[in-house]
């Protein structure tokens, strides 16, 4: 996932409308500028508070984490990585995309935000399995459902997101752009078919290939869930409650990432020039850039998430805030 200025192509044309047709769209790229800086800043400040309060809930809480927990945790920690990298873009846009972070932030903040997807993907793929083993493998001793194994598992995902955000950080620079005049963070390959590769890779690795086991888990988890001989075990209950938490967070980040995806593809296909003509190069920049914006609100509505559907995640909350608002209470028995 790239930010606005993942290439020269996406800056707003500036061409003389009787000479371009297509330079109408022109408009439609300048809303989308004016509402991108704010839009931008909202979610960073949402996500930022609310990422940072789970992680709060998940490390401050008396009990040892489950699996579960760890995997969720990770996510969090995650996301607020990319609400921590939001803002600089948001100020980048506000001023025309001109970058004044340096080249050493160019490169870390995208390829953050390029690990931020990445590794979200890897730690909803595990929980998800976590959820099958503890619902459809009960009796299973698999190390996966190990708390010290989840923890070097996290490990291994966050190495494993930094290898595929290597591009990022080896071909990102700051370079002038003669349109918008202004020195800008952007990506250049040095071969146009490293862009597809790339985001081929990308496409398999880290969205179809995890949403197969994803969607494997769940339907075997879910099916678990319904079993009439299942539903009065207390252990099955318990897992239940956690259960239907990761089930409600893996939907809302296929709403959120599919149409991102869609686009990529799309935005690879159009590199063989299947479709030519300047209105589809048009709405092809316009989509890629409203989908990844719809990917970066995943980030901060995951907080939201966990409040609303995480019944066990709420109790957790109210014993560790009221233990930091109500000190007094830790001598009490």
């Amino acid at each position: 996932m790239f930010p606005m200025a993942a290439n020269t192509s996406n800056w707003v044309p500036t061409v003389d409308p009787e000479l371009d047709p297509c330079s109408n769209y022109t408009e439609a790229w300048l809303w989308l500028s004016a509402l991108q800086p704010t839009y931008l800043g909202l979610v960073s400040v949402i996500g930022l508070v609310g990422n940072s309060l789970v992680l709060c809930v998940f490390c401050l809480q008396r009990k040892p984490c489950t699996v579960a927990n760890i995997y969720l945790g990770n996510l969090a920690a995650a996301d607020l990585v990319m609400m921590s990298c939001l803002p600089f873009w948001a100020v980048t846009i506000a001023k025309g995309y001109k970058w004044d972070f340096g080249e050493v932030l160019c490169k870390l903040v995208n390829m953050a935000i390029s690990m931020n997807y990445i590794c979200s993907v890897l730690f909803l793929t595990l929980v998800s399995m976590d959820r099958y083993l503890a619902l459809v493998k009960p009796m299973s001793s698999s190390c996966l459902r190990r708390a010290t194994w989840a923890k070097r598992i996290c490990l291994g995902m966050w190495s494993l997101g930094f290898l595929f955000s290597l591009p990022i950080l080896l071909f990102r620079t700051v370079e002038y752009v003669k349109d918008p005049g202004v020195d800008a963070c952007i990506l250049t390959y040095p071969n146009p078919i490293w862009k597809v590769h790339h985001n081929i890779i990308r496409s398999v690795v880290g969205f179809l290939l995890p949403v197969l086991v994803v969607a494997y888990c769940t339907c075997h988890t879910v099916v678990a869930l319904n079993s009439q001989g299942a539903r009065g075990l207390t252990g099955v209950r318990t897992e239940a409650r956690a259960t239907y938490l990761v089930l409600t967070v893996l939907i809302v980040f296929l709403i959120c990432w599919t149409p991102y995806q869609v686009m990529r593809f799309l935005d690879t296909l159009d590199y063989f020039h299947f479709i030519p003509g300047c209105l589809w190069g048009h709405i092809l920049d316009i989509g890629i850039q409203l989908s990844t914006y719809l990917a970066y609100s995943n980030s901060a509505v995951n907080p939201f998430l966990f409040v609303i559907v995480g019944k066990h995640f709420r109790k957790m909350a109210k014993e560790v805030f009221g233990r930091t608002l109500n000190p007094m209470s830790k001598d009490k028995t």
